[in-house]
């Protein structure tokens, strides 16, 4: 079968490689319909994360069920599953009280299971999943061509915006601020207006961003950054700046933009990756600044979402704005990476 493979920096190509069988009784074999690139995989397709040797890549999938194991009981060959990007047991006790992504025999996509079985990326042709399931969430019928878009979100984009949101604490009738224009902090400005937020500010300098920003629910937008930014959400914000800041960065930068962002006694919620960046814990102290997120519990959010996305009272699939077949990777990869697209779809 073909899936993307990246040899290194910048260098990703659609290999041949072994398709997968059922190793375990708990496993299942997934066709995938349609997946797309995240914003972290650009970290090692621009070598800062290095790549020492060939790695598959990809976390984000949807497909139809090919294969079960015999132990697997919740699923059937011809299902339509959202995969989450990270696969989990949904029955230990991290997974029972909603962190999915640190499930004791859990793991991450392209990386050996826990038993040692190598496990596929989710840019490719079919998919072997563990903990079945406890991984896949099933839909309720098979969806429109027009529907795998916004279900494809909740594997990880929405989800994760939506953890900036929860992680925050965002609340009917307060005040946010979002630090980051990428698929991430546009679906957190999603998430916000979903969660009752009454006046939204999006930070973002690109046109096409912040219409799309004013789609999902942002009232004002704020093209400056740094400190000169922060002042201006202040400025728009009754002169003391947001209730609730969602940092969807990762960057020392995009952190201490939050932080300056943010009203004594906010809270801010991080769920970009981080990279360089420090904490000023005596300026939070002496502001009482809350900080709370990580890595989006997708699985735990999913069944939450999935209704509203079915019934189309959000479009969360709008973050794609760009859809190549699956033999045309590099070039989604390249235009994430020089920003003509928000967030490519691959389809297959």
């Amino acid at each position: 079968m073909r899936a993307t493979v990246l040899h290194t920096s910048r260098d990703i190509r659609l290999d041949e490689v072994d398709a997968p069988q059922l190793q375990l009784d708990t496993d299942a074999v997934v066709r995938v319909v349609a997946s797309c690139i995240c914003g972290s995989d650009l970290w090692p397709y621009r070598g800062i994360n290095p790549v020492d040797e060939p790695v598959r890549i990809g976390h984000e999938f949807v497909g139809i069920v090919e294969q079960v194991g015999s132990s697997v009981s919740t699923l059937t060959p011809g299902d339509f599953v959202i995969a989450p990007f990270t696969f989990s047991d949904n029955t230990c006790l991290l997974c029972e009280r909603g962190v999915h992504t640190s499930c004791v025999n859990g793991g991450i996509w392209g990386r050996d299971d826990k038993q040692g079985h190598a496990v596929d990326g989710g840019q490719g042709e079919l998919v072997r999943v563990p903990w079945a399931d406890g991984t896949l969430v099933a839909t309720p019928s098979q969806p429109s061509q027009e529907m795998v878009a916004q279900l494809l979100t909740l594997s990880d984009v929405f989800p994760t915006g939506h953890h900036a949101a929860v992680s925050a604490g965002v609340t009917p009738g307060s005040t946010v601020a979002v630090v980051g224009d990428g698929a991430v902090g546009l679906s957190a400005v999603l998430a916000a207006k979903r969660l009752g937020a009454a006046r939204i500010v999006a930070m973002s300098r690109h046109e096409d961003r912040q219409r799309l920003a004013r789609q999902f629910g942002a009232d004002e937008i704020v093209a400056e950054r740094g400190t000169e930014g922060a002042a201006a959400v202040r400025e728009i914000l009754d002169g003391i700046g947001a209730d609730f800041v969602l940092e969807c960065v990762g960057t020392g930068d995009s952190m201490k933009q939050a932080m300056f962002s943010a009203r004594p006694g906010g809270r801010i919620g991080y769920v970009g990756v981080p990279h360089d960046v420090q904490i000023n814990v005596p300026a939070m102290f002496g502001r009482n600044i809350g900080l709370a997120g990580g890595v989006a519990p997708v699985r735990h959010y999913i069944e939450q979402l999935l209704p509203d996305v079915l019934a189309g009272t959000i479009t969360p699939g709008s973050v794609f704005d760009l859809t190549l077949p699956l033999d045309r990777v590099a070039d989604g990869y390249r235009a994430m990476d020089e920003r003509t697209a928000i967030k490519t779809m691959l389809t297959l």
